[in-house]
C-alpha cells in the first residue's frame, strides 16, 4: 500500500476446530512378519489402524482450521475492498467540500463588492425604482442560491463523517479478520506437524501398510454406498457449466493439497471446487462450509456431474461429482488431487452451484 493511501486511510480514521497437539506415540510397530492364520489377527495391524484413526482425526481438525483460515482471508479480502472504496468516497468528498467553499467564498467576495447595503437604503438611492426592483429579484435568487449552497455544504460534511466513521469500523473489522486468520493459520500448522510427526515415526513399510490400510478403509465405505442401490436412481446429466467445472477440476489432478491454495499450481478441497466453478464463470463461497450453507441443497439421488459433495458432519471437506459415483478432490497435506469413489467419506449432502 503506498504512502498517500496509508495516509488516506489513517486520516480517514481520524476524522471520525479446538488446538490439540499430541505427544507421537514411542512405541515402535513391530514387522508385519508371516501371514497369520485364518481368523487372527496380524501383529501390528491393531496399533496401525488406530495411527489411521488419530492421523484422520488431526488432518480433519487441520481441514477445519484451513476453513476457519479461509474464511477470515475472504472477509479480509472483501474489508480490504469496502475500506479502499470507502477512502476514494472520502477523498472525493474531500474535494468537493474545498470546491464548495471556494464558491461560497466567491459569493462572499461579490457581496462585498456590492457594498452590502440594506434593501431599504437602496430604494432610497436608486434613481430608478424599476430597476432597484430588478437587482431586489436577482439578490433574491442569490439568496437562495446562497441557501443551498449552505445546505450543499452541510450535506457534504456530514457525508465526510458518514464515510469516516465507516472507514473506522471497516479497519476494526480488518484488523480482527487479520487476527482470526493468524490464530487460524496456527491451528492448521499445529495440527499437521502433529500428523507429520505420527508418520514419521513410522518405518517404511508400516507407512506403506498404512497406506493400504487407508485405502481398504475407503473401498468399504465406497462399496456400501454402492450397495445401497444409489447409483440406480443417479442419473442427472452435467449442463454446460457444469462440463466447464467439471474439465477444469480434473485437470487438476496431480497438483498437491496445500492448505489456503487457490491453485494454479496447488489446491485445497474448497480452494479446488470455487477455482472449477469460477472458470465455468459462477463465483461460488470460497470455503467448504460456506458452500454447504449457501449453496441450494439437493438429493442425492438427483445429483449430477458439477454438484458438489459435502463431506462430515462439520462440513470440512468437499468434493466435485463427475458422474460414474466419484469425486474429484483435494484430500489433505501429504495428498494430490485425485478421483476416489464418492461414498468413500462420510457424506453430509449434496449441494448445487448451477443455477441453470
Amino acid at each position: 500500500m503506498g504512502t498517500g493511501r496509508r495516509g488516506l486511510i489513517a486520516a480517514a480514521v481520524t476524522v471520525v476446530c479446538a488446538v490439540t497437539v499430541l505427544a507421537a506415540p514411542g512405541t515402535a510397530f513391530a514387522d508385519p512378519g508371516p501371514a497369520p492364520p485364518p481368523g487372527a489377527t496380524a501383529p501390528g495391524t491393531k496399533d496401525l489402524e488406530a495411527v489411521r484413526a488419530e492421523l484422520d482425526r488431526l488432518y480433519r481438525a487441520a481441514a477445519l482450521a484451513t476453513d476457519q483460515y479461509n474464511a477470515a482471508e475472504e472477509r479480509a479480502r472483501r474489508q480490504s475492498a469496502e475500506l479502499a472504496a470507502l477512502a476514494r468516497k472520502i477523498t472525493e468528498g474531500q474535494e468537493k467540500l474545498a470546491r464548495l467553499k471556494e464558491r461560497a467564498g466567491a459569493a462572499a467576495r461579490a457581496q462585498y463588492r456590492s457594498g452590502g447595503l440594506p434593501d431599504e437604503a437602496k430604494l432610497v438611492l436608486s434613481d430608478d425604482p424599476g430597476e432597484f426592483l430588478d437587482g431586489t429579484g436577482r439578490v433574491i435568487q442569490g439568496q437562495r442560491a446562497t441557501k443551498g449552497l449552505i445546505t450543499e455544504t452541510d450535506r457534504a460534511q456530514q457525508d465526510l463523517k458518514t464515510y469516516a466513521g465507516d472507514a473506522s469500523a471497516q479497519w476494526e473489522k480488518l484488523e480482527e479478520n487479520r487476527r482470526a486468520k493468524a490464530a487460524a493459520q496456527k491451528k492448521v500448522e499445529k495440527q499437521i506437524a502433529a500428523a507429520e510427526k505420527v508418520e514419521s515415526e513410522l518405518e517404511k513399510e508400516e507407512r506403506e501398510r498404512l497406506e493400504r490400510l487407508e485405502r481398504e478403509a475407503a473401498q468399504r465405505a465406497q462399496t456400501a454406498w454402492l450397495d445401497s442401490g444409489i447409483l440406480e436412481e443417479v442419473d442427472g446429466e452435467a449442463t454446460g457449466d457444469g462440463r466447464k467445472a467439471v474439465e477444469f477440476a480434473t485437470a487438476q489432478v496431480g497438483k498437491p493439497y496445500a492448505w489456503g491454495a487457490e491453485g494454479p499450481a496447488a489446491y485445497d478441497c474448497s480452494g479446488l471446487t470455487s477455482r472449477a466453478w469460477a472458470s465455468a464463470g459462477l463465483a461460488i463461497p470460497r470455503t467448504s462450509q460456506q458452500q454447504w450453507k449457501r449453496l441450494r441443497h439437493v438429493e442425492a439421488e438427483d445429483m449430477r456431474p458439477g454438484d458438489l459433495i459435502i463431506y462430515f458432519e462439520d462440513a470440512s471437506h468437499v468434493g466435485m461429482y463427475v458422474g460414474d459415483g466419484r469425486v474429484v478432490h483435494a484430500p489433505r497435506p501429504g495428498r494430490t488431487v485425485t478421483i476416489t469413489g464418492a461414498g468413500s467419506m462420510p457424506i453430509l449432502g449434496v449441494v448445487r452451484p448451477d443455477p441453470a
